[in-house]
């Protein structure tokens, strides 16, 4: 999510194992209730070489729209960035009273990755903790990421939460949750040998499962070209609710898209749920193909972001747009859908649910 030269760096910052997380903790869907979605303000430039100014009027109307119905927390460095924050916030007109801000220095803005993992217990005493997983950049492949792997356990911290520390890589936009014990994630992300290649399948299942309070882990082959992240769930499979998932597809069969994308489609039709039935799958149209710098990159209408009252869809001013709209908002009728154009924060090889992370309620 970088324009830096990849560089396979070593990763020996891994804490040791805690595989004592306490039971009846679970990850909630992202349609669940939010206390707030946590946010870091973008600030590199190598992100969105060349464009990173023209990032902020969107990312702002998305705190916008966020401050409508819940709390944004957003990771800064100091106060200058502070304030240069809240200049782009006022002028999006969001409600400030829903804004906090909190001195924790970030090397990138995707807080779908670096962010805590809020699992919760309604009946506990202790009814939310955080799981730290530890972070390389997709691999190691944009250092230095030292400020954003501590980023989870220094908000843990703060609200005085206890944290887990699971001692492997992960990142949030690698998996996706049902709410019913079901995780979907992909083999070409979390199999990667730049990730944990000292773990097999049935290994990393076992952490996965332990530590966001899941039964189930269900797996597609691959992701979006573009994607550097080796392929998120979040670019190509979501979950609306129980049994159903929005997937993408690309109609075109010369598209570089389209065979990775009905492999995945065929998979989806084999996966059977905990109770024995067949997923729900509702087709997603790709958009057309966005190039900058002869560059294509990963957009994707899956990378749609479920607040409290909206579902925040990434555009890219294609006919394809309205379509997708259409398709999202009648799997959210609770909701309105709300489209964002992400063609120049995509640049930085994500969008809306990739930089953000929810905070549930409990």
């Amino acid at each position: 999510m970088s324009k830096e030269n990849i560089n396979q760096t070593s990763y020996s910052r891994l804490r040791s194992s805690d595989l004592s997380l306490p039971t009846s903790y679970y990850f909630p869907p992202e349609w669940a209730p939010h206390e707030a979605t946590w946010l870091s303000w973008p600030h590199k430039e190598a992100s969105w070489p060349g464009k990173i100014d023209s990032i902020y009027k969107p990312y702002a109307q998305f705190i916008q729209i966020l401050s409508l119905t819940e709390k944004v927390r957003i990771n800064v460095r100091d106060e200058e960035m502070k304030a240069f924050a809240l200049q782009h916030i006022e002028a999006a007109g969001a409600d400030l009273s829903q804004i906090e801000f909190y001195f924790n220095p970030s090397n990138d803005a995707w807080c779908r990755d670096h962010g805590p993992a809020f699992l919760i217990n309604p009946n506990a005493e202790q009814k939310k903790i955080i799981v730290d997983w530890g972070f390389n950049a997709w691999g190691g492949k944009y250092p230095p990421f030292d400020l954003d792997d501590v980023i989870p356990t220094k908000i843990a911290e703060h609200f005085d939460i206890p944290v887990y520390h699971p001692g492997i890589i992960m990142e949030g936009g690698s998996v996706e949750f049902n709410g019913a014990g079901t995780i979907l994630t992909s083999r070409s992300c979390l199999l990667n040998e730049n990730r944990n290649p000292h773990l097999n399948q049935e290994q990393i299942e076992e952490y996965l499962k332990t530590f966001y309070g899941q039964q189930q882990v269900l797996w597609v082959s691959d992701g979006i070209v573009g994607d550097d992240t080796d392929g998120h769930i979040d670019d190509t499979v979501r979950f609306v609710n129980e049994n159903t998932v929005l997937t993408v597809v690309e109609d075109n069969p010369e598209d570089e898209n389209y065979e990775l994308l009905q492999t995945n489609l065929r998979e989806l039709k084999e996966m059977r749920l905990l109770n024995g039935d067949a997923l729900n799958i509702i087709a997603l149209p790709m958009p057309d193909a966005v190039i900058f710098e002869d560059t294509r990159l990963p957009a994707s209408y899956a990378n749609f972001y479920i607040s409290n009252g909206h579902v925040i869809v990434p555009t890219y001013r294609c006919d394809k747009d309205k379509i997708a709209l259409d398709i999202i908002a009648k799997c959210f009728p609770d909701r309105e859908t709300i489209g964002i154009d992400s063609t120049d924060i995509i640049w930085g090889l994500g969008s809306f649910h990739c930089l953000s992370q929810q905070e549930p309620l409990v």
